[in-house]
């Protein structure tokens, strides 16, 4: 299995492939479409993203030692954005996902193509899914 480093570059690189902005828009969706998605009973305060702009629903759960996430949002940049942290963070221990240097926002740009309150968010959920892996090392 890839670590976070591997994937989020892997994540970086193909961005890179695309010079518009709706180009890097689209494969940030096709995130969204492939993510598996919170249930509309898990849409509730507790799992809410605090700071972002837009609804953004974050949950995991820790199997055999690995971190599973599992985001939404009302939003598609945002719900985008959520799916790729799901993508570079889950099937990690929760060390990993604590330790990790995630950056693939400011490494492929995106944050020059959001609102300060969009990159806020974006740093609202990195702590989120940083905070719940920290819940897992506190529980064993």
């Amino acid at each position: 299995m890839k670590d976070i480093a591997n994937i989020q570059n892997e994540i970086i690189e193909n961005f890179g492939l695309f010079e518009e902005w709706e180009d890097k828009y689209e494969y940030l969706l096709e995130f969204s479409n492939a993510a598996e998605l919170v249930d509309e009973a898990e849409k509730i305060d507790i799992n809410l993203v605090k700071g972002c702009q837009s609804r953004v629903w974050l949950l995991s759960e820790c199997v055999d030692g690995k971190v599973l996430f599992r985001s939404d949002g009302d939003s598609p940049i945002p719900k985008g954005i959520a799916a790729a942290l799901v993508k570079i963070l889950s099937r990690h221990s929760p060390e990993e996902v604590v330790k990790a240097d995630v950056n693939f926002h400011k490494e492929t740009r995106l944050i020059n193509y959001l609102s300060p309150a969009r990159v806020r968010g974006v740093e609202s959920m990195i702590l989120k899914f940083k905070s719940l892996a920290s819940e897992y090392l506190i529980k064993h």
